[in-house]
């Protein structure tokens, strides 16, 4: 029930003189001389940012096609090319120890995770290298996860890293980058670029992109795969929210890139980009 107003509350008066005058006034009409070419400005616009979108495959995380992989862990599948995923898991909820047969990149996008004795949270990068075993991933809180890399989807291979997990040897340790450390450099006017991983091949950044961010033109800032860490950011005629995923199709660039609040973005792009 809503409660009644209270004639001795100011800020309910101020609210109440406020609505009176936003009722009381009219709309100001353009004239055609204005209008039109605002109008053709617009549509333009839109048209430019639907054509733009055409380049990429989007994977929003609010469509995401879950699946129970183990009690309280559930795996959506991003990429099977790129063996990218997103994990969930619950409050309590673990991995077993495996061996990794190639380089495996993990974001975390909202908890906390322990990897055997290394705890990461929101912003952190973790990169474990072929060979290199890891115990048991486990979260006490609760925790959303990105990973690319992981056999997960493949049954040959998941057991491949299991059983492997038994033979003696640590491999090669494991690199965290957390989110507050690193080194920043410019990337574009107003982002800033923290490298995480490269290869001859391809490489990995986390982008920072401040608030209030508009950039217009034939933009591949954002590689051949990105995904929101955090924040909000718009690409084209797409509002992005964490956990949202993109592939770029070849030869596919933005025409606009805008974030009102900020955004972070892993990065995923050719060696030499």
């Amino acid at each position: 029930m809503k409660a009644p107003r209270d004639p001795f509350d100011p800020d309910d008066e101020d609210n109440m003189i406020e609505q009176a005058l936003s009722e009381s006034l009219a709309p100001i009409e353009l004239p055609a001389a204005r209008s039109a070419p605002l109008k053709q400005r617009l549509l333009a616009r839109a048209a430019r940012a639907a054509e733009a979108g055409r380049g990429f495959i989007r994977v929003p995380l609010g469509n995401a096609d879950w699946q129970r992989m183990l009690p309280g862990v559930r795996v959506h599948r991003l990429d099977p090319e790129r063996r990218a995923v997103l994990i969930e898991l619950s409050p309590g909820a673990s991995l077993p120890f495996h061996r990794h047969h190639e380089d495996e990149e993990c974001v975390v996008l909202r908890g906390s995770a322990d990897l055997g004795d290394i705890t990461v949270r929101p912003g952190d990068y973790h990169l474990a290298r072929p060979d290199s075993r890891h115990g048991r991933v486990s979260s006490r809180e609760g925790a959303l996860l990105y990973l690319r890399g992981t056999p997960i989807g493949n049954t040959g291979e998941v057991i491949r890293d299991l059983v492997t997990a038994l033979l003696p040897g640590a491999g090669e340790a494991p690199l965290t980058i957390r989110a507050d450390e690193g080194d920043w450099a410019p990337r574009a006017p107003g982002v800033a670029a923290k490298p995480l991983r490269v290869d001859r091949a391809s490489r990995s950044d986390m982008l920072r992109i401040p608030p209030g961010t508009h950039l217009r033109g034939e933009l591949d800032l954002l590689g051949e795969e990105c995904l929101l860490v955090e924040g909000e950011l718009s690409l084209d005629d797409w509002a992005m929210t964490p956990g949202d995923y993109q592939m770029a199709a070849p030869g596919g660039r933005h025409a606009e890139i805008t974030s009102q609040g900020g955004a972070l973005v892993f990065v995923r792009s050719r060696a030499n980009a």
